[in-house]
């Protein structure tokens, strides 16, 4: 048979093929750091306002860097529904951390801003995180911190990417 009209290999069957040793350490790694972590968000959350979830420190902290967000805006950054972070938002606006103001651009939707309360409460928690972390790789070089900060965005970036496409 010529290589023109050869049949072709199928796939392989990502299921039953053997994982790639690197993948089966990541998985492993990130399983473990995703437990931890969401014990630490949880915490971190406490401290901003006892009310809060897990979830309510890094939307907050994105609030804080783009202030006039819409919820949409929120929802494509963190790979979640509207809905989601709807519910979120109601939360906060509730506790007196968020302020709504309707987008004078479109009145259906509203932009979202931390209120002077919430910027304190975030400010406090997170100055108290970077102190945390900045201990806990005591003994790191800046280099590998800048590098870990790095990749953490690039696979962040890539997995809510890789999930909005399937």
């Amino acid at each position: 048979m010529s290589a023109q009209t050869a049949p072709a290999q199928p796939a392989p069957d990502v299921a039953t093929a053997e994982p790639d040793p690197a993948y089966v350490d990541l998985e492993r790694e990130l399983r473990i750091l995703l437990r931890r972590a969401g014990a630490v968000a949880t915490a971190m959350a406490r401290r901003i306002h006892p009310g809060l979830e897990a979830s309510a420190y890094p939307l907050l902290a994105h609030i804080a860097d783009h202030p006039g967000v819409r919820g949409s805006e929120l929802a494509a950054h963190f790979g979640v529904g509207r809905a989601t972070i709807s519910r979120q938002l109601s939360r906060l606006h509730a506790l007196g951390l968020v302020a709504r103001e309707v987008d004078p651009d479109d009145s259906r939707g509203q932009l979202i801003t931390l209120t002077p309360d919430g910027e304190a409460r975030l400010h406090a928690a997170h100055t108290g995180r970077i102190t945390s972390i900045t201990e806990a790789l005591e003994g790191w070089d800046r280099s590998d911190v800048a590098t870990l900060a790095t990749l953490l965005h690039r696979y962040s970036e890539d997995v809510v990417r890789w999930n909005a496409n399937r």
